[in-house]
């Protein structure tokens, strides 16, 4: 369509080495009968900027017709289609051509082969790379077998033969020499308790509601009961989790928000009347709560409760979107709960498998040791907006399957159900039939579909999962009738097999190992054998791991508990860049554990290896519970990139840092005054790159500094920016975006220094002071504050197309500026987080004043 006015164009999509095109063609007769009736008016490559969109807006005529939008970097097109099969297997193509460039890895296609078509208003173009692609459909569901990280069983017989033999064989000559051999006795005992746990247990079916709802920003105005207690008998276990509490940018920026207290209120209202229950946890992230409640005849029952969060906005700053986590014993059973809102959009998913994958990783309740992650529970329930969608067919079809209650042929179309399939997310998890209308998207206040422009496909975003033994889903199911949202709550029954200690026999048997052990403990030495204990690494690139496995076996008569211990005078029992897994475990005889190394250097510690005040060399002290240490050295060597370059430095660089030899990379990070025959840049060019890219193909991206990027994009930018190409800078804008942010902040010191910090903050309201502190600013960090503060400016000229505002963008580049200093890991007090809400808006304010005020006085009085 060109205006309103209807002209008949012929589609046609092309492949060439796994490439695509979207053809269109002009005819001279409808239908064209022979080729030569067909003219190419211009060939769309399927990249980075291609953009496929079905809308069946109402304004449309009779809504009849499927129109597709087709966008390709300013252009954009709008085509009518006659709704069938035929337009239904052709949109579907495109949107597989569209996967499959999302998915590729390597560099980005030129589509040379497109030269020659491009006539015209023909569009081409270069673009970034995606993820891998996997050609592979397996509609199967497989389940991980279960085991214990770093732990391999003891065959049970052995154990009951040691237990139960009236006497043990005692080696009475290792006595005679003065042997005094120590076990690691604690651990002992809690594993051979564990190991005769069916002895003394006795298993107690306890009822399990979870529940999710986004709430879409809107208050309670209506009563929860309907939800949350609609069966006949009141559940043991609530867990109630919300999505998109506040949407305000209050909450946003600040994760303060007022509706945390009334939705805490109306759940409360809205429990089951038949019973009293106790709150164990609420943990919320912005607009992310989770609450859990046990009837108060279970509360004695709850030990070690502990609650954790992950934003997976850009840098894991903002927190709008990602996961809360609530983990606690009950009796003898452990259970973890996650609420969690992964990325929105059709076409996402594979950024909802990073979420998934990010808080999978990220999410550590840290008051444990070691912390124990979502993995490492009896029982699993994951629960929230998951924001998988249905693709490949038109919201028309969608809604008719739908309105006849035919649900299956929907499903096979589901991101969720086909990631989860191929193992892409959720491996292990079970999710139940789903038996109830999708979720989302409604207009609020009714059961109608979304009647908007975008006039969204119907989808399950609302979903339970769950992972472990004993557990068993008694229903599934939608609450319709609760309509102030765009979505619909979900909840979700279960009979969990919950474990319960018999006092009695627990003291029994403890009595009886312990007597056992009597005799063991005196005899033998814990004895192991490490297969390397000199560990080599590759030369290792920033933010790209490596890992390389060690093997501890226990090669003597008793179980061994070992743990990596720090040496004398350092913080850590390992360097920041290096990670062990497990780095505590507990092994029985004859046995062995797997231990994973893992070196990845990021902003954190690119700097000290950039200057040689760190190098990529530790030594590990293997410590075991009652015998002798083992030291495991670990080397590489790192490949020195402008990430991690200090401001001062990168001004002396005219070539690509890999040009640099090293000595001569340390000489500048560590010299107080540079000696160099050439002028410096006025900023570094690393960063001019980035900006200008921005400024010349971003200034009007929506979601810009606010959506990540792909790990693979900043991998290629990081290659392109260190080695220096003639081609364009690859990825996509958000990862550029993004990159710029990790170069800002992987510097020893952030764009203001440290020792200025107090003095910014106490001057944050007023704007004079705040110009005389940047005008006192070392030469090249004041030049690259007020060149990005310039850029921002520009960037919120265009907030009609990016969405953004300065409230947002004067808070992100608040905490980059005035980045705080490294401090230790878990401070998570609410006085610290208070404390961090009010240093973050005052850091907010100070930036605010450069991006509404005239800046050029500054410019030109240089």
């Amino acid at each position: 369509m060109q205006g309103w006015v209807r002209t008949s164009r012929v589609l046609a999509l092309a492949e060439h080495d796994s490439n695509h095109a979207l053809f269109v063609f002009m005819s001279s007769r409808m239908p064209p009968l022979l080729f030569s009736d067909l003219a190419i008016e211009r060939v769309l490559p399927i990249d980075a900027d291609f953009r496929c969109e079905i809308d069946t807006d109402s304004k449309h005529q009779d809504g009849v017709d499927v129109y597709v939008n087709i966008s390709s970097h300013k252009l954009k097109l709008l085509f009518e289609m006659v709704p069938g099969i035929k337009t239904s297997n052709f949109v579907g193509e495109i949107f597989r051509a569209i996967e499959v460039f999302t998915k590729r890895r390597g560099p980005p296609p030129e589509f040379q082969w497109l030269h020659k078509y491009a006539v015209g208003a023909g569009s081409l173009s270069n673009s970034g790379s995606g993820s891998s692609w996997s050609g592979m459909d397996n509609p199967s569901r497989g389940l991980m077998e279960p085991g214990i990280d770093g732990v391999t069983g003891q065959d049970e017989s052995l154990t009951d033969a040691l237990l139960e033999s009236p006497e043990i064989s005692v080696p009475r000559q290792s006595i005679a020499k003065g042997a005094t051999p120590i076990a690691a006795r604690e651990s002992v005992i809690k594993y051979q308790m564990a190991m005769k746990e069916q002895h003394y247990t006795y298993t107690q079916v306890l009822r399990v509601f979870v529940g999710t709802w986004n709430v879409n920003g809107q208050p309670p105005t209506v009563g929860l009961s309907e939800w949350l207690a609609q069966d006949p008998e009141p559940p043991d276990i609530y867990a109630i989790g919300f999505q998109e509490l506040d949407l305000s940018k209050e909450a946003f920026l600040f994760n303060d928000t007022p509706r945390e207290e009334e939705w805490q209120e109306a759940v409360l209202n809205g429990l089951h009347k038949k019973a009293r229950y106790h709150k164990v946890a609420l943990v919320r992230l912005v607009g992310m709560m989770l609450l859990v409640f046990v009837q108060e005849q279970h509360a004695a029952y709850v030990r070690a409760v502990a609650t954790e969060t992950v934003g997976t906005g850009i840098m894991g700053k903002m927190g709008n979107k990602g996961g809360v986590g609530v983990r606690f014993d009950l009796h003898s059973t452990s259970l973890c709960f996650v609420n969690s809102h992964l990325a929105a959009h059709v076409e996402e998913y594979e950024r909802r498998n990073q979420d998934y994958h990010d808080i999978c990783s990220r999410m550590s309740f840290t008051r444990f040791l070691p912390p124990k992650g979502i993995k490492d529970h009896d029982q699993v329930y994951w629960l929230g907006d998951l924001n998988y969608r249905i693709t490949e067919l038109d919201p028309w079809l969608v809604k008719d399957y739908i309105d006849k209650g035919n649900y299956l042929p929907l499903l096979e179309y589901d991101q969720l159900h086909q990631q989860h399939g191929l193992k892409n997310v959720f491996a292990g998890y079970q999710e139940g039939n789903v038996t109830f209308r999708p979720t989302y998207k409604y207009d609020p206040g009714s059961d109608n579909w979304d009647s908007s422009e975008k006039n969204r496909a119907p989808a399950w975003c609302d979903r339970v999962l769950w992972k472990g033994d004993g557990i068993t889903q008694i229903t599934y199911r939608s609450h319709p009738e609760l309509r102030i949202s765009d979505h619909k709550p979900v909840s979700s029954l279960f009979d969990s097999q919950i474990r319960v200690i018999d006092a009695v026999k627990y003291r029994r048997i403890h009595e009886e190992v312990m007597k056992k052990l009597d005799k063991l403990e005196n005899e033998f030495l814990p004895q192991v054998m490490v297969d390397n204990t000199e560990v080599i690494f590759d030369t290792i690139h920033y933010l790209e791991s490596q890992i390389r496995d060690l093997i501890i076996a226990n090669t003597g008569q008793v179980p061994v508990t070992f743990e990596f211990i720090k040496k004398l005078d350092d913080s850590s029992y390992c360097k920041d860049w290096l990670n062990i897994e497990p780095y505590s475990g507990f092994i029985m005889p004859g046995e062995k554990c797997d231990i994973k190394l893992e070196v990845f250097v990021d902003k954190k510690s690119a700097f000290k290896l950039n200057s040689g005040e760190d190098k990529l060399y530790d030594i590990l002290v293997l410590h075991l519970e009652g015998g002798k240490d083992i030291f495991i050295t670990v080397t590489g060597t790192y490949e020195r990139s402008c990430f991690g370059s200090s401001i001062e430095a990168l001004v002396f660089i005219s070539v690509p840092v890999r040009e640099i030899p090293v000595g001569r990379l340390m000489e500048l990070e560590n010299a107080k005054e540079v000696s160099s025959t050439q002028d410096p840049y006025p900023i570094p060019k690393e960063i001019w790159f980035l900006v200008d890219h921005l400024y010349r193909h971003g200034l009007k991206q929506p979601h810009l500094f606010e959506q990540p990027g792909l790990n693979s994009e900043l991998l290629q930018i990081r290659n392109w920016l260190d080695n220096g190409s003639p081609d364009p800078m690859p990825g996509s804008i958000h990862s550029v975006a993004e990159a710029l942010l990790l170069l800002l902040e992987s510097t020893a010191e952030p764009v203001i220094p440290y020792n200025l910090h107090s003095i910014c903050l106490s001057a944050a309201s007023n704007y004079l002071q705040c110009k005389q502190i940047v005008m006192q600013l070392p030469e090249h960090r004041k030049n690259v504050f007020l060149y990005l503060c310039a850029f921002l400016q520009e960037v919120l000229c265009h907030v009609n197309e990016n969405g953004l505002d300065s409230k947002t963008v004067a808070t992100l580049f608040g905490t980059i500026f005035l980045r705080d200093p490294p401090r230790s890991r878990g401070d998570l007090s609410s006085r610290a987080r208070m404390n961090q809400q009010v240093l973050d808006r005052k850091k907010a304010n100070f930036v605010y004043h450069f991006l509404v005020n005239d800046q050029s006085d500054f410019i030109l009085g240089r």
